[in-house]
């Protein structure tokens, strides 16, 4: 038998003993029964799942009754409506930095992301992205199971799309309903958009821990540049991979403090790296080589070094961009609410103004300024160097628990530098440290502007109403404005002085003057047109605010501004910081526009800055400035100290920009004597740092351009006429610009010729009866013309030594005393001067021997108390103005007498003495001829 015949056999009686015990029939019948009680037990859970799905349907349809059906458009802006800070850039485009914000993120579209980036997020967070319809179901219910056991294991069920929602739509609240919401929004975001929208949208708002200087970052490209210093499409894999893990414990994975430091251990970083990497080369994503390689890549070596944001690096001009945007933001969104921003309360303004701040934190402006980035760095270099300022000072101050300590005070500084026909700020100088004092110098603090005031307020409103002319003389004489007396800064009077020399001088009382002259009404209404915004009405009620005594001050920005008017031709063109600013993406919501507002003439503005220029010309007071200077330009400045050397200031103007620098303390404080011109010695170096980068912005080849309607004349100084012959002879006329509407037209008649004497060292016009021998021919001006000004005080004056008022030397009503003091040596006769305020000279009488008549040799003006001594015996008397003359005085010898050697004068009965009070017979006048000659000597 076969092998397969024995098989069958054995099969056969295997089957027959089964039958024959009835094994078969009772396990026909047990399967039967199994088969039936699985389906029935099939039967119940497909009726117990339908009724579960139907009551978890039921239960999830309760839960997202009120969710509206969203569309697109809502989607889309509520996806996209991630916060993303402002950017600020300086003129032409360079980029400065960022704004302050609790986080920095910049968006970046998903072409611009790496390949590995998009792998291992996909790989680590959500290894179906490109297979589910916004959810899995699987991992949804694993995690609620997770969540009703109370299983400490939690692997997490959300998808990159659920992330998505949650992060930009709903809260983080833990809760079924929050849930639910979540996956109904995640199924309608997966049927509105594309899976690489949604991936890019996820990439641009996941958090990703801090940057190298301390920051919170979000967004892929936020945290490429904050971490490794690159780009986000220049991620390599181990780069990539390290910041996709991060995203799951943000703070843990950084390898970042909050100061900005690599912290000491980053294994909680590079573990979680080692994980991604694993998952990726699981996935299929990366090459077993490329996981090798990536593994032994030295992350730590590749972080950024700690980068200054652009608020550590630039903090005044940053807080100054974040300002002047916030206000712009603010009057652009009361302007379409219908409102006028200036007339709205503070309450409102400051609404405004918070929800500006917001749109700069989180809506990623572009903001374009008009700062050069070159010359604005240089100048904040140039402020640092301390070589360039004086002491600091010791001041008392309170301390943070309220007590006062003693902290020394360093000598600050603001300046601007602002173009003239535009008002575009091209740089600015906040001040030295910020961290030491964080007020703006340049913008922000207000001081009195000093003599810088002068040409604003006290000569351009007289020049316009042309009350004042550069050629006019001015009295700078004692001036009384009720209680307030003015001094200049030298406590010294000058005289006569044209407003062209005072205003060089700085001589205060001319400028005052000059201020009196004009209406004083329409000269506040000019300054405030010209930017000043902190005048009072005290200020308006007073004098000295011409000469800067301001109440609350006005900053260097304002005052600065102010001169560029006279540059413009007498147009006021504000200044402004912020060129333009731009959505996120490149729409142009602001563009600044220029405005120019007309203040003076082209002729008033032209006369005032030809009168500044001589503020730079030797004899001027900042004479230093041009050699100072790497380059010439055609330079009109004014330089300005407040009352007790509190502030100094020098602002000047040239065709194209304008400079001002303030110096001084921040809290008010007296600047040491030799210090006081370290503003000028700041604006040089500020400008020659400006010339480096600018320097045909700096120093342009064409001077001021002279409109019409101006002329140059000869005038008499002391009146503006046309000059007379007189006015010639004395030495009055000067040569000079005018507008032409107020050029003169009549010749002078204010000046005669006339007899003056010389008494108490002063000139006065002579009487009558003043004997003619101490009388000299001079030109005599009229009292009247200076409005009861007291001339008599101009003697000495810078351009009045042949000047004399039409007023006689009042008389003491006494014959004058004896003179004294008599002595004879060396062939030289000296004597005292006799004191008294009315002698105009004294007379000289001689005799050969004593004996004989004494007869007078000489008659000699009361400035002189000296004469030759012939030999033989003198003595000398005083006359006053009156004529009359005091007794001799004591004789004296000089030489051998011819009558030997008795002394001369002891009884001699014949000598020629007049009688106390008589007067002589007058002799012929030693000045020569008595008649008037028809023109006088110079």
């Amino acid at each position: 038998m076969s092998h397969l015949e024995e098989i069958k056999e054995k099969w056969r009686r295997f089957i027959a003993y089964l039958n024959e015990k009835k094994i078969i029939q009772a396990a026909d019948k047990t399967y039967t029964f199994t088969w039936n009680l699985f389906l029935i037990i099939i039967v119940l859970i497909v009726l117990g799942g339908c009724l579960a799905a139907g009551a978890g349907a039921g239960f999830l349809a309760s839960l997202v009754k009120n969710e509206p059906v969203r569309a697109y458009s809502t989607m889309k802006d509520n996806i996209y409506n991630y916060e993303e800070t402002s950017t600020m850039y300086f003129d032409k485009d360079q980029l400065m930095g960022k704004l302050r914000a609790d986080l920095d993120r910049q968006e970046v579209p998903l072409k611009d992301i790496s390949p590995f980036v998009k792998d291992a997020v996909i790989s680590t967070e959500d290894q179906y992205f490109y297979e589910h319809d916004g959810i899995v179901p699987k991992a949804i219910i694993r995690a609620m199971l997770q969540e009703v056991t109370g299983s400490e294991t939690r692997s997490g069920g959300s998808t990159l799309t659920q992330q998505l929602i949650k992060n930009q739509i709903l809260t983080n609240e833990v809760s079924f309903d929050r849930k639910a919401k979540e996956i109904l929004l995640a199924l309608r975001l997966e049927h509105l958009f594309t899976k690489e929208q949604i991936l890019e949208a996820y990439l641009n708002i996941v958090p990703f821990g801090r940057n190298s200087s301390g920051r919170n970052v979000a967004g892929i490209q936020a945290a490429a540049q904050g971490v490794f210093g690159v780009d986000a499409d220049k991620l390599n894999l181990p780069q990539a991979a390290f910041l996709a893990g991060m995203p799951q414990n943000p703070f843990v994975y950084s390898p970042f403090t909050n100061q900005g430091k690599v912290k000491k251990d980053i294994t909680y970083g590079t573990n979680r790296m080692k994980t991604v990497l694993n998952r990726m080369l699981t996935n299929g994503a990366i090459t077993p080589e490329q996981y090798n390689k990536a593994l032994k890549y030295n992350v730590r070596k590749h972080f950024v070094t700690k980068k200054e944001s652009s608020y550590e690096k630039y903090p005044y001009l940053s807080i100054e961009v974040e300002h002047r945007s916030a206000d712009i933001l603010a009057r652009i969104a009361a302007k379409k609410d219908g409102k006028n921003y200036l007339k709205l309360n503070q309450k409102t303004k400051d609404e405004y103004r918070q929800n500006a701040f917001v749109q700069l934190r989180q809506k990623g402006l572009k903001i374009h300024t008009t700062i050069n980035k070159k010359i604005y760095e240089e100048m904040e270099e140039t402020a640092k160097n301390k070589y360039l300022f004086g002491s600091s000072h010791l001041v008392r101050v309170k301390n943070d628990k309220g007590k006062w300590i003693n902290v020394q005070q360093p000598q600050e500084v603001g300046s601007i530098l602002i173009e003239n026909k535009t008002g575009a700020i091209i740089s600015f100088v906040g001040g030295r440290d910020y961290n030491r004092e964080q007020l703006n110098h340049a913008t922000q603090a207000l001081r009195q502007n000093g003599s810088t005031m002068k040409p604003l307020l006290a000569y351009a409103p007289a020049i316009e109403e042309g009350k004042v002319q550069p050629g006019y003389i001015i009295p700078d004489t004692p001036l009384s404005i009720g209680a307030y007396n003015p001094k200049n800064y030298d406590d010294r009077f000058h005289g006569l002085l044209s407003a062209r020399t005072a205003l060089a001088k700085s001589y205060n009382i001319p400028a005052l003057r000059s201020f009196m002259k004009a209406n004083r009404a329409d000269a506040f209404n000019r300054l405030e047109k010209m930017g000043f915004s902190s005048i009072t009405d005290e200020d308006r009620g007073s004098v000295s605010v011409a000469i800067g005594g301001l109440t609350n001050g006005v900053t260097v920005e304002e005052n600065t501004n102010a001169f560029s008017t006279f540059a413009n031709q007498g147009k006021f063109v504000d200044a402004y910081l912020i060129e333009k600013i731009e959505d996120k993406k490149g729409k142009v919501i602001y563009k600044h526009q220029t405005k120019p507002v007309p203040v003076y003439s082209p002729q008033s503005s032209y006369l005032v800055l030809d009168m500044m220029r001589d503020v730079l010309k030797p004899g001027g007071t900042a004479s230093r400035i041009p050699r100072s200077l790497n380059f010439y330009a055609d330079w009109a400045g004014k330089t300005g100290t407040s009352s007790e050397y509190k502030d100094s200031w020098f602002v000047a103007t040239n065709p194209n920009v304008t400079l001002g620098v303030w110096h001084g303390y921040d809290k008010p404080d007296t600047i040491p004597m030799g210090q006081r011109q370290v503003s000028q010695t700041l604006w040089a170096a500020f400008a020659n740092d400006a010339y480096r980068y600018a320097p045909s912005l700096m120093a342009p080849k064409h001077r001021f351009s002279m409109p019409s309607g101006i002329v140059r004349k000869e005038i008499c100084g002391i009146s503006g006429k046309l000059p007379s012959d007189l006015c010639r002879s004395a030495g009055l006329v000067t040569t000079d610009l005018f507008n032409v509407k107020y050029a003169p037209n009549s010749s002078d008649n204010s000046l005669d010729t006339g007899l003056y004497v010389i008494a108490d060292g002063r000139k006065y016009k002579a009487s009558e009866s003043t004997p003619r021998e101490f009388t000299q021919k001079g030109v005599l001006i009229d009292d009247a013309l200076f409005n009861g000004v007291d001339v008599k005080k101009m003697a000495g004056g810078e351009n009045s030594d042949h000047l004399l008022p039409k007023t006689n030397l009042p008389e003491n009503g006494k014959t004058p005393d004896t003179v004294s003091g008599l002595s004879a040596k060396g062939g030289k006769l000296t004597w005292s001067d006799s004191g008294e305020s009315d002698v105009v000279g004294y007379r000289v009488y001689y005799s050969a021997t004593g004996k004989g008549p004494f007869k007078k040799i000489g008659s000699l003006t009361s400035d002189k108390t000296s004469s030759s001594a012939p030999s033989g015996v003198l003595y000398v008397t005083a006359v006053d103005i009156s004529g009359k003359e005091s007794a001799p005085s004591q004789k004296v010898t000089s030489g051998k007498t011819a009558g030997g050697t008795k002394k001369p004068g002891s009884d001699d009965k014949k000598a020629e003495e007049p009688p106390a009070g008589k007067k002589p017979k007058d002799p012929p006048s030693q000045t020569g001829d008595k008649k008037t000659p028809k023109k006088p000597a110079n």
